[in-house]
């Protein structure tokens, strides 16, 4: 791997980790300027255009997107990640934004990654390094901050934010944690694009969306169109051609740019008031999951040091 992919790699990355954050941003803007759309509303509109995207692109580019569906394992995790994997990381994180700002939001859902390690302790009986433990508690510290600015006995923010955005973290893990099977065997466009569309269906299903009387001016249209393209096609297919030129534990390192694009973006164009606290404890959750990221990329090259000296 030369010097200029691992450059590239990086750079699509980090870049589809902020076109993340924008489109928190996105949805924010919407949901102030028209108080009758709904996050499911959202969420079942960008789920099922940006799903058929992928697909139809990955009938173009020769991946055979059905061949999925003629193996009962991988149509069975394909339909397990969207129901339990894409909907809560999307639709929750959405009424986060709605409830309360794409910051806040995109910061508890960041917590993310702790909860996948919290379950690999509890199912897999990894126990967490030194390094995994020091990061939750500067997770756990950064969080009590943001809640509570610092007086133990209240909320800082409602506990309906608290509710939506930790329901987003837990979508993460199963986000992450669902699909890792059959990625590699059928790509991130067939895996990514049919849970997106059956998550998507399944939430119309529920409630459908043209029993919804919303009026959408053209600048809302435009919002819209920058939450699917923008915010969810574009940094799927960026972030899933990073890994061919860094590893995932390099990829997730850039994740970091997503609550710091929310922020930047939200502060700049929709005046969002964040205090000290706030930023402290973003701080420390984004320094936490860094160390985190950097601690399993070690035990990773741990684990293939290991296994390349046993079968030599």
């Amino acid at each position: 791997m030369t010097q200029q992919n691992h450059l590239r790699g990086v750079l699509l990355a980090s870049s589809a980790c902020i076109l993340w954050g924008i489109s928190g941003v996105a949805a924010s803007t919407l949901f102030i300027n028209n108080p009758h759309l709904t996050a499911m509303w959202l969420t079942q509109v960008r789920m099922i255009s940006a799903g058929l995207i992928l697909l139809v692109w990955g009938m173009v580019a020769g991946k055979h997107p059905f061949k999925i569906w003629h193996h009962r394992h991988a149509a069975w995790t394909a339909v397990s990640y969207g129901l339990l994997g894409l909907i809560p990381v999307q639709l929750c994180y959405f009424e986060a934004v709605r409830v309360g700002n794409a910051p806040i939001a995109t910061i508890i859902q960041f917590l993310g990654p702790f909860i996948i390690s919290i379950y690999y302790f509890l199912f897999k009986h990894v126990t967490p390094s030194r390094i995994e433990l020091i990061g939750m508690i500067m997770a756990f510290i950064g969080t009590l901050l943001i809640v509570t600015h610092g007086h133990l006995n209240s909320l800082a923010i409602s506990p309906v934010i608290l509710f939506w955005g930790g329901l987003s973290a837990i979508g993460v893990a199963t986000n992450t944690l669902i699909p890792r099977t059959i990625l590699p065997k059928y790509g991130v466009l067939t895996v990514t694009g049919w849970g997106l569309l059956i998550a998507g269906l399944f939430l119309t299903l529920l409630q459908p969306m043209w029993r919804v009387h919303l009026t959408i001016t053209w600048p809302q249209l435009g919002l819209l169109i920058v939450i699917i393209l923008l915010g969810t096609v574009a940094p799927f297919l960026m972030f899933a051609r990073s890994l061919s030129d860094i590893l995932p534990t390099t990829a997730s390192l850039m994740d970091a740019f997503e609550p710091l694009a929310a922020t930047v973006f939200s502060i700049t164009f929709l005046n969002v008031q964040l205090t000290s606290f706030d930023f402290i404890g973003g701080l420390l959750i984004i320094l936490a999951v860094m160390a985190l990221s950097l601690n399993t990329h070690k035990m990773l090259h741990f684990l293939r040091r290991r296994r390349a000296h046993s079968s030599s």
